[in-house]
């Protein structure tokens, strides 16, 4: 048996593994380390969570994820409906700021607008949303405020990072204006979104391109 005929069949046996999913109707191909998803699931919340099993699979490079939400036909709810309950769902959100974030949603389709500071606010306000029933995707366009003070950055990434089992081998910081560039190479995926998942917490650190590749 192959390396990705391996990794396919483990990432099958994760997604079946996840009480969280149905993965009756996910397709599976490995090519070279990298997972391409296909097929369907019932909400956007399986959609999500396949994503995140599959970058638990040792091996694991890349993720093409080309799953399609197909709701049950006993789901009925209008887009009236999906943003009244998105709007409120936010409101009781106590990561989100009152009144930063803007709800609109056009066939399921849910596009998140406006500003906060922290990108951690960013990404509560699409878990908020993700699991309402009816959601069939989310564009998340909320942008992060820019400080005024951003001289140090990058050194406070490194330093972060390195704190934990990341050494100056492994992961490469560059910084300009805010805008981080991390490269360099682990050896998970899930690895690779803890480096990214770090950046981001830095003060200051107002987009973060995520360059690192997993080697296997």
């Amino acid at each position: 048996m192959s390396n990705d005929e391996q990794l396919k069949t483990s990432v099958l046996a994760e997604l079946k593994w996840e009480p969280s999913i149905s993965s009756a109707h996910i397709g599976v191909t490995a090519e070279d380390g990298t997972i391409t998803l296909t097929g369907h699931v019932e909400t956007y919340g399986q959609k999500r969570a396949a994503e995140l099993a599959t970058g638990r699979v040792k091996g694991v490079k890349a993720i093409a994820e080309e799953i399609e939400v197909r709701l049950p036909f006993t789901v009925k709810h209008d887009d009236t409906q999906i943003a009244k309950a998105a709007a409120e769902r936010l409101r009781w959100d106590a990561e989100t700021p009152q009144d930063t974030v803007k709800v609109k949603v056009e066939k399921g389709w849910i596009t998140l607008s406006g500003t906060v500071d922290w990108h951690f606010q960013k990404d509560a306000a699409e878990r908020e949303i993700r699991g309402l029933s009816g959601v069939v995707g989310v564009f998340n366009q909320i942008t992060i405020k820019p400080r005024v003070n951003v001289a140090h950055v990058g050194e406070d990434i490194r330093h972060a990072l390195y704190r934990g089992w990341f050494n100056p081998d492994t992961i490469q910081v560059t910084e300009h204006d805010g805008k981080v560039k991390l490269t360099g190479t682990v050896e998970t995926w899930q690895d690779r979104e803890t480096a990214g998942a770090t950046a981001w917490a830095a003060p200051g650190a107002n987009a973060v391109e995520n360059d690192v590749v997993v080697a296997w």
